[in-house]
């Protein structure tokens, strides 16, 4: 009888060990998320987990008293040295290291299963472990949310798309990278410098050479300035140029109110807000002097948060 005992209270002090680790190691925001996304098991989890102090006090006060419990009762049947040394490989093998080795891996599918006995320990502890709970919560206020920064959000994604277990692939990681990431950047580096912008003098004279040139170059947009780079007054679309008859200035083309300025050092995601926001495609780029040192498009920003360029059949 008493070495049938001596295996239920063991088999016991497993189940707290175990349930302890697994369950205190289940974050309750990460629970409620699963929730969200339609996980039962995290469902029957999360009314126990998120009351953490009752739940932590409740299995760390049934560990102690099933282990208490052992070593009495082998102390009852064996010497005190034999007993402490029997009833601390017991604990330790069977009460410990195998139970949390197995909740560690697997917390929430036998967190789950074991809701019910979970309910039945805090029901049966709780005269002794509300108190201790109420009295935590009040010292140490709720659980905090975990936080990930951008560079440990990278790196997790990063390891899951080398997990053979993560369905997240490659081009799913490298763009998520790249949203992640293009917030830091500046548009001086991914601008159109201003050693590469073709852009047209106002008072140039559209000819059908000059047009079939426009048209070659690949690009749909072009800043028209007047005597100076430095010195813009609008853009102009190859789309206007359609009907036009060789012979007009470029000037009477002009869309004088269709360019925006930005500084250089505006950072991309403020940029995409500004392109959204004036439905334009492209912006002009200025330096602290106000003088011009590049061009940047919608384009340029969509290419670093995809994380690879985009070609059309106009590009060169």
């Amino acid at each position: 009888m008493i070495y049938l005992l001596t295996v239920l209270l063991v088999l016991l002090s497993g189940l707290f060990s175990g349930l302890n680790l697994g369950l205190m190691s289940l974050d309750p925001y990460e629970l409620k998320r699963k929730i969200d996304l339609g996980s039962k098991e995290a469902k029957k989890i999360y009314p126990i987990r998120k009351k953490g102090n009752l739940l932590l006090v409740t299995l760390l006060l049934g560990n102690v008293a099933v282990n208490a419990a052992i070593s009495l009762l082998l102390g009852s049947i064996a010497s005190g040295v034999i007993a402490g040394i029997v009833s601390t490989g017991l604990i330790t093998l069977f009460g410990e290291i195998i139970p949390q080795a197995t909740f560690s891996r697997y917390a929430l599918e036998f967190g789950s299963k074991m809701t019910p006995i979970v309910y039945l320990f805090i029901i049966v502890l709780f005269p002794i472990c509300f108190p201790i709970a109420w009295l935590l919560d009040k010292a140490m206020g709720d659980e905090l949310p975990e936080i990930y920064s951008r560079k440990e959000l990278l790196k997790i994604l990063e390891e899951h798309r080398h997990s053979d277990a993560s369905d997240v692939m490659a081009d799913e990681e490298r763009i998520a990278n790249g949203a992640l990431t293009f917030g830091e950047k500046k548009v001086a580096e991914v601008m159109t410098p201003r050693s590469r912008i073709i852009a047209i003098e106002s008072s140039t004279v559209l000819s059908r050479h000059k047009i079939d040139i426009l048209k070659k170059s690949g690009h749909s947009r072009f800043p028209v300035y007047k005597k100076k780079l430095d010195n813009i007054t609008g853009i102009l679309y190859l789309r206007d140029l359609a009907n036009t008859k060789p012979g007009s200035h470029t000037a009477g083309h002009l869309r004088e109110k269709d360019f925006y300025l930005i500084d250089e050092a505006e950072k991309l995601d403020h940029t995409l807000n500004k392109f959204i926001k004036t439905k334009r495609h492209l912006f002009v780029v200025i330096n602290v002097f106000d003088k011009v040192t590049g061009v940047v498009s919608i384009e340029d920003v969509l290419e670093e948060i995809i994380g690879q360029e985009i070609v059309d059949e106009t590009d060169k």
